[in-house]
């Protein structure tokens, strides 16, 4: 069967942001390994002019690996990604590198020369961390269809809208510094367990369960809204009226469980953090749940503008949980003993 050509188009597209995708990394990565190869050398260089400044460079990236990621971070994402998205008119990128960027921090940490960490530990983190990773780009894809950054976040097309000529430069504080500062944020866990070598115990084990079930709660509540989002798409082909709202499976006890298994997981990795005796890394994980608690007003007033399922999901606010699942209200406001 032939494709038609906006099908070709669609995939020829597809193909080149991808591409783009696995190109735009390459100058941290290229950096990075090239530091890895070279620092013994350079730490006993000779004294040139040449060699000192590299000597001097060496010796800070391996003083500082936060510093370093921080720096990498700010050039290759927030700066490079940001003059990709002017160039293209679309902030796709990002969006699609969330699910990248903690494996690529992960294995940062594990693998930089300063490093010391339980490698029982470090193997958990970064396997949670893959698997991770995995769960929300198959998410990411099965929601845009297989394709590669066919379109941006409808947040960003929202200020996009709002901000008019103003955006090309507010989207670089809006879309790339907010991302760095959470992302950073929620990843300090990883650079805690790869500071102090201390032995595997139980609250490592809780850590471990904690994001095991915030991975497994993410993936159902995303599967089952996939599930609904794709009936309702059948029902409009065949002019049927679609369903308002899902309110079954964990749904029906949360109004945004997928959130909820997303904030799990960020959560128990903080677990991980506090027991190596970095406490102070939970601030990644409560800016990120603030920020969420944010957008998931954002996404609630998104529903009631929808007229064919405003008064259906007011009725669902009355009687289901924001973010934990909980036992299933009548709109009253008291426990329904039925469910």
């Amino acid at each position: 069967m032939k494709m038609s050509a906006h099908q070709l188009n669609t995939k020829m597209g597809s193909l080149r942001r991808a591409l783009v995708a696995i190109l735009v990394p390459l100058p941290s990565i290229v950096f990075y390994l090239t530091f890895l190869q070279h620092y013994n050398t350079f730490k006993s260089s000779s004294t040139t002019a040449n060699a000192t400044t590299l000597h001097a460079i060496w010796i800070w990236c391996f003083d500082h690996p936060l510093l370093l990621a921080i720096f990498l971070f700010f050039m290759n994402v927030d700066v490079l990604f940001w003059i990709i998205s002017l160039i293209q008119s679309s902030h796709w990128m990002i969006d699609l590198y969330w699910t990248v960027l903690p494996v690529m921090l992960v294995n940062y940490f594990a693998t930089h020369p300063h490093s010391k960490f339980n490698a029982l530990r470090s193997i958990v983190m970064m396997s949670l961390t893959y698997t991770w990773s995995i769960r929300l780009s198959h998410s990411y894809f099965r929601r845009e269809r297989w394709q590669c950054g066919a379109r941006e976040d409808w947040r960003f097309t929202s200020m996009r809208k709002q901000y008019g000529k103003r955006w090309w430069w507010l989207s670089f504080f809006a879309v790339y510094i907010s991302q760095q500062v959470l992302m950073m944020g929620v990843c300090l866990p990883m650079y805690a367990v790869h500071s102090v070598d201390k032995p595997w115990n139980m609250w490592d084990t809780t850590a471990t369960i904690i994001c095991v079930c915030g991975i497994i709660c993410a993936y159902f509540a995303d599967t089952q809204l996939h599930k609904f989002l794709s009936k309702n798409d059948e029902l409009k082909e065949h002019g049927k009226p679609s369903e308002a709202i899902l309110d079954k499976g964990l749904w029906r006890y949360s109004r945004h469980p997928n959130y909820f298994g997303e904030q799990v997981w960020w959560w128990g990795l903080v677990v991980f953090g506090w027991n190596v005796g970095y406490g102070w890394t939970l601030i990644g994980s409560l800016m990120n749940s603030l920020c969420l608690a944010y957008v998931t007003g954002l996404v609630e007033q998104r529903m009631l503008k929808h007229e064919y399922r405003s008064n259906a999901y007011q009725r669902y606010q009355k009687t289901t949980s924001v973010w934990i699942p909980w036992f299933k209200l009548s709109d009253e406001g008291e426990k329904d003993k039925n469910t």
